[in-house]
């Protein structure tokens, strides 16, 4: 358990580096996709970083928030990427 919490800490600091690369394509990405991309990766990283943070503090109540990120995740991204091919997300 002693050596747990050093690489649990390693482990948030790549992730939050990694949000912060997302974040940074996000708002400057050049195309549409990439911007969609970049939002997909972030919801996969802040799911990341709620199950690492659940382990961290040896607290099972927040894996359900990252079940709940995962699908928003999900959802969000099939609907936009629905949206930018066709125009409209219901048909």
């Amino acid at each position: 358990m002693i050596i747990l919490k050093p690489v649990l800490a390693i482990c948030l600091i790549a992730i939050t580096i990694s949000m912060l690369l997302c974040l940074y394509r996000l708002i400057i990405g050049p195309s549409m996709i990439d911007r969609l991309l970049a939002l997909d990766t972030l919801f996969l990283n802040a799911t990341c970083l709620i199950i690492v943070l659940g382990i961290f503090w040896i607290s099972t109540n927040v894996f359900e928030g990252a079940l709940l990120v995962a699908m928003l995740g999900f959802v969000s991204t099939a609907a936009l990427a629905r949206y930018f091919t066709t125009g409209h997300v219901i048909d």
